[in-house]
């Protein structure tokens, strides 16, 4: 049987090692997902739901494949792999739906997923990875050594300033100070 991965990460650089991780023990790129806010990306060609290309990155494997789209309510991110694609292939407006969907297809639940999508609105990173069961806990293992966010903490955290699920009506987060 076959189950979804994931964790959030507050800086993309983490994240990205995550992903090379994950493939460096032998986990297929077709499996690796990366959905996150890169502040070295240019974004100048990130068109709402537009399809993923365009390498951004020099490593093999899924990192080649990066490209950028535009989530309504998050902005421009940088994405590859099996769930951004199915974000992008979304129809254009309702990529966020397609991204809480996709995650929800494959076993993530409403309210997570909900979460996750807000992390990267809030400028996170995303990495998710489909693998058997016999592999989990060394999947597990390769994620949670980049320590990924308290999904509980932080959850508990949004939902004290008065957020109860994503927006994708919302206009992208900017971070205090910015």
């Amino acid at each position: 049987m076959t189950r979804t991965i994931i964790r959030s990460y507050d800086d993309y650089d983490m994240a990205r090692g995550v992903v090379e991780d994950l493939e460096a023990a032998g986990f297929a790129s077709e499996n690796v997902s990366l959905i996150g806010h890169d502040e070295d990306a240019d974004d100048s060609n990130a068109g709402e739901g537009a399809g993923i290309g365009g390498a951004v990155g020099g490593a093999a494997g899924l990192l080649a494949g990066l490209g950028m789209i535009a989530i309504p309510g998050v902005g421009p991110v940088v994405a590859a792999g099996w769930l951004a694609a199915t974000a992008a292939g979304a129809a254009a407006g309702a990529v966020a739906g397609g991204l809480i969907g996709a995650m929800t297809s494959s076993g993530v639940s409403e309210r997570d997923a909900h979460f996750y999508a807000e992390n990267v609105r809030r400028g996170g990173s995303v990495v998710t990875v489909r693998v058997a069961d016999a592999r989990a806990a060394e999947a597990e293992a390769i994620m949670d050594r980049a320590t990924p966010i308290d999904m509980s903490a932080r959850r508990a955290e949004y939902e004290r300033e008065g957020w109860t699920q994503f927006d994708a009506n919302a206009t992208p987060y900017t971070r205090p100070g910015i």
